[in-house]
């Protein structure tokens, strides 16, 4: 990727954190109240995507493989646990209402994304058992929790807005 633009210019940086921002309020979710904390990650997405292709998040180490990488995409597999434990995401980028309202401060956040690959492979909610017989396979986006029965996946989650790949079957 010699040669490749890797650093986002200061509107590009913008652009993406007002989109994160207006979709992550619209789905109920909110960035980290310091602008330029979250810009500085906003900054490290755009720099991920020009790299990989894809905004891997920018606190961890990517493979550069994206099947590899499917649980660390921004929104991540770990957001809404996270949030729901520690009322912010690993990388701080999304935080809860108490944080934005100043009634709690940000902390660390421990990494709950296995380091051995094998171990972070997606298991289907009935392995080992026989799904029921249904008209449609039941997808699950595997950031938000979305289900909807049709054939394939949407191409992106009406809620959290990630892509198809984030769905797996769960019936």
């Amino acid at each position: 990727m010699m040669g490749e633009k890797i650093q986002p210019s200061a509107e590009e940086i913008e652009t993406l954190y007002q989109k994160l921002k207006s979709e992550g309020e619209k789905g109920g979710y909110n960035l980290n109240p310091d602008a330029d904390f979250a810009k500085a990650l906003v900054e490290g997405l755009i720099v991920n995507e020009n790299r990989y292709g894809y905004q891997a998040c920018p606190c961890r180490l990517a493979a550069g493989i994206k099947e590899e990488d499917l649980d660390m995409i921004c929104p991540c597999d770990y957001r809404d646990t996270d949030l729901d434990e520690f009322d912010a995401c690993y990388c701080g980028l999304y935080v809860s209402r108490k944080i934005v309202k100043g009634e709690k401060a940000l902390t660390s956040i421990p990494e709950r994304r296995p380091s051995d690959p094998e171990k972070r492979k997606k298991k289907s909610f009935f392995d080992g058992a026989d799904p029921l017989t249904l008209a449609y396979p039941v997808w699950r986006c595997t950031v938000c929790g979305y289900l909807c029965a049709r054939e394939e996946p949407p191409a992106v989650c009406p809620v959290c807005k990630v892509s198809k790949e984030r769905f797996e079957r769960f019936m």
